[in-house]
């Protein structure tokens, strides 16, 4: 299928984890693919190349999405290259974890800046040209801990219920220009970090999880390709969860 076939999406984070599932899931549904960058740029320059051997046109770009300037001087970049964005994924995000006790103002920041300030850097660079083109989707990356909470992320949790209410605002400022604004809440997904866990750890993670297992990052890229495409025309302002059945 050809879902995407001749759109532009701008990823932020697209080098690593969720984002690299994210950019090869779009350039196999036919879209022209930018994505970003911070500090790993050998496995985003070899992803670049991955995504043009799949027959479309793709461009990596060292940003930092925290960075208001930076994510201004990217927009401007890659409508240069691409003339266009249709579609917007802020994935962009870390973490920073440690007790509230024990958090320093340094922990705060960064995941403040980087989960919840890039939204605001990088939607507000691609509104105009969307509205211009009176069409577009942009869709934010959260996270169930955003729902849920959890011990010793109250920085990273705090960011990613910042992204709900972010999702719903922008979605009803901009409905009327047709673009639609939307977010996923991945649950426990595969990543480097879930592979370094114990097998009594994974296990306690999954208790509360019906599908008894771990996500993989094409299910979540999966779920960005329908709210990216025609298929989720009238879906806007909300929220999807694909976490396997996390505490329903």
């Amino acid at each position: 299928m050809n879902l995407l076939k001749d759109k532009v999406a701008l990823v932020t984070g697209g080098s690593r984890g969720i984002g690299s599932a994210i950019v090869r899931a779009f350039a196999a549904q036919g879209a022209n693919v930018a994505f970003t960058y911070l500090s790993s740029e050998k496995p985003a320059l070899e992803i670049q190349e991955e995504l043009i051997g799949m027959g479309v046109k793709a461009k990596a770009y060292k940003s930092d999405a925290s960075s208001y300037e930076q994510s201004e001087e990217l927009m401007k970049n890659v409508l240069a290259d691409f003339e266009k964005v249709d579609v917007l994924i802020n994935n962009a995000g870390v973490t920073r974890d440690n007790l509230m006790l024990r958090m320093t103002e340094e922990q705060w920041d960064t995941v403040i800046n980087i989960n919840l300030k890039s939204l605001f850097n990088l939607t507000k660079q691609v509104l105009r040209p969307m509205m211009k083109n009176r069409s577009g989707s942009i869709i934010n990356i959260s996270s169930v801990v955003g729902d849920f909470g959890n011990p010793g992320q109250a920085n990273y949790a705090a960011s990613k219920a910042g992204v709900f209410g972010f999702t719903k605002s922008i979605a009803k400022e901009v409905g009327s220009r047709n673009i639609r604004c939307n977010a996923i809440a991945p649950g426990f997904i595969k990543t480097d970090m879930t592979e370094q866990l114990d097998d009594k750890t994974k296990d306690a993670y999954l208790t509360g999880v019906a599908l008894k297992r771990f996500g993989e990052g094409k299910e979540v890229a999966d779920a960005c390709v329908y709210l990216a495409s025609d298929l989720s025309s009238y879906t806007t302002g909300q929220t999807l969860s694909v976490c396997g059945g996390l505490n329903m």
